[in-house]
C-alpha cells in the first residue's frame, strides 16, 4: 500500500466542495483514515450510489466510477451501490421540478443493466454490488419518522433547487424531502469510511454524516467531484435531456458525440473523464489559447482518448475514419445495416425498429425537429411512409446513424 501522502494526492485530485474550509476538513479526515488503514492493514470501505433512472451508464457516471477505481487500485474496498429504492423516489438534487416516479419493475430492469456496464471500469473481482432496497424497504413508518426528526424543513428549503421552486411558487412534493433521508441512511446501513458524489450531492452526503453520528457511528468522509456537462455544453449530462454519451455506445457513435461538444466544454471533459495527466491537460489547452493547436485537432485527440477508454485501438481508428468520411467529407459509410420497409411502416416505426430512438415520442420529436433525412432530404412528417425502389434509400438520423431501407420484395 502506498504511503499516506501519496494516496492522498491521488484521491483528492479533482475533488471540489466549492468551499475551502470543507475541503481542508475532509482532506484532514481522509488523511487520518488512510493513516489508520496503513497502520492496521484494514482497507477503507468506499462507496458511491447510482440511481438507475435510465438503462445506460453515461460518461457522467464515470466521473465517480473513476474515483472509485482509484481507491480500488490503492487496495481499498469498493462498493457499487445501486439505488433500487431511492430511484422510486427520484433525486431532486439537480432538478428544478419533481422527477417522474418509476415502477419497481422499471427500476429492477435498469439495475441489471447498470451492473453489467459497471465492470467496464471497475474490477469485477474486487467490487461489491449492493442494492439499497435491501435495507430501505424494510424500514417502518416509525423508522422514517425517526430519521426525519434529525432535520428541519428550513434546512431543505435552503437548498438551491428547492429555494428556486419555492420562490416561483412551484410545488415541492413531500416525498422529495425523503430522498436525502434515504440516501443518508445508506451510509448508516453500509457503515463506510468514504462516500463519493457529485457537487450537487453535498447536502445528501452531509445528511449521511449527520445520521451516522445520530446512530453512534463515526461519520464518513465525503468527496464531491464536479459535474460533467452534456454534449450541449451547458446542462448536466443526462439521458432525459438527450445530451448524453453512453459508455456502451458503439465506438463510431461515441467518437462522433465527443466531436459534437462545443469547444468551451472540451476542458470539462478533459479533466473529468480522460486519463490525461493534469500537466498534459494544462499544456494542451495553453496551446489552444495561444493558437498553436486548432480546436478541431484537440477535440479529435479528446475523442480518441475517451473512445479508447472503452474500445481497442483498432476500433478507435475505425471510428475516426468513419467520422472523417461521413461528417468531415460528408460521404455515406461504405457499409450500413439494412431494414426492409413493411406495408404500414411510418418513419416513426422505422426509427424505432432501427434502434435509433429510445421511444416513439422521441422519434416524433427528432423528425419534427429536422433531424431525420431520406437520401439527404429532411423529412418532418412522422407518419410519412417511405417507398424505396430496388436499390433502396438511406435513412439518416442526426449525423452518425444510417440504415438502408429496402422494399418489401427484398425479404
Amino acid at each position: 500500500m502506498l504511503p499516506v501522502e501519496e494516496q492522498l494526492a491521488i484521491l483528492m485530485r479533482g475533488v471540489d466542495f466549492g468551499d475551502a474550509e470543507t475541503y481542508r476538513k475532509m482532506e484532514a479526515e481522509l488523511r487520518e483514515r488512510l493513516q489508520e488503514s496503513v497502520e492496521t492493514g484494514r482497507p477503507l470501505k468506499v462507496y458511491c450510489g447510482f440511481d438507475p433512472t435510465g438503462s445506460d451508464l453515461t460518461l457522467g457516471h464515470t466521473v465517480q466510477m473513476r474515483k472509485l477505481k482509484q481507491f480500488q487500485d490503492l487496495g481499498h474496498e469498493v462498493t457499487f451501490l445501486i439505488g433500487t429504492f431511492t430511484a422510486l423516489i427520484g433525486d431532486p438534487s439537480d432538478k428544478d421540478s419533481a422527477r417522474p416516479q418509476q415502477t419497481e419493475e422499471e427500476v429492477e430492469r435498469k439495475a441489471r443493466s447498470f451492473t453489467e456496464q459497471a465492470f467496464r471500469i471497475l474490477d469485477p473481482e474486487r467490487t461489491k454490488v449492493k442494492y439499497n432496497a435491501d435495507w430501505l424497504a424494510p424500514l417502518t413508518f416509525k423508522d422514517v419518522i425517526g430519521l426525519a426528526s434529525h432535520f428541519t424543513v428550513q434546512q431543505f428549503l435552503a437548498r438551491d433547487n428547492f429555494a428556486k421552486r419555492h420562490a416561483k411558487g412551484e410545488p415541492i412534493w413531500l416525498h422529495e424531502f425523503f430522498y436525502a433521508l434515504m440516501q443518508g441512511y445508506d451510509a448508516v446501513a453500509t457503515q463506510t469510511d468514504v462516500q463519493t458524489g457529485g457537487t450537487d450531492q453535498l447536502f445528501n452526503l452531509m445528511a449521511g454524516r449527520k445520521l451516522m453520528e445520530a446512530f453512534g457511528l463515526r461519520p464518513q468522509v465525503i468527496l464531491t467531484l464536479p459535474i460533467l456537462v452534456g454534449t450541449d455544453g451547458h446542462e448536466r449530462m443526462g439521458k432525459s435531456r438527450g445530451n448524453y454519451i453512453a459508455i456502451n455506445d458503439p465506438p463510431e457513435e461515441m467518437y462522433g458525440k465527443v466531436m459534437s461538444i462545443p469547444d468551451h466544454a472540451m476542458r470539462n471533459y478533459a479533466e473529468l473523464v480522460t486519463s490525461w495527466h493534469p500537466d498534459f491537460i494544462r499544456e494542451r489547452f495553453e496551446a489552444l489559447e495561444q493558437g498553436r493547436v486548432h480546436p478541431r485537432d484537440l477535440k479529435m485527440e479528446l475523442a480518441r482518448e475517451i473512445t479508447g477508454l472503452f474500445y481497442s485501438a483498432e476500433e478507435v481508428e475505425a471510428a475516426e475514419e468513419h467520422f472523417v468520411r461521413t461528417i468531415q467529407k460528408k460521404e455515406l459509410p461504405d457499409e450500413m445495416p439494412v431494414l426492409v420497409v413493411g406495408e404500414d411502416d411510418s418513419l416513426v416505426d422505422l426509427l424505432e425498429r432501427a434502434g435509433f430512438v429510445p421511444s416513439r415520442s422521441q422519434a416524433k420529436r427528432d423528425i419534427k425537429g429536422g433531424g431525420v433525412r431520406l437520401d439527404g432530404q429532411v423529412v418532418t412528417d412522422p407518419m410519412y411512409h417511405p417507398e424505396p425502389g430496388e436499390g433502396g434509400i438511406v435513412l439518416q438520423k442526426g449525423k452518425r446513424r444510417f440504415v438502408r431501407l429496402l422494399p418489401p420484395a427484398s425479404q
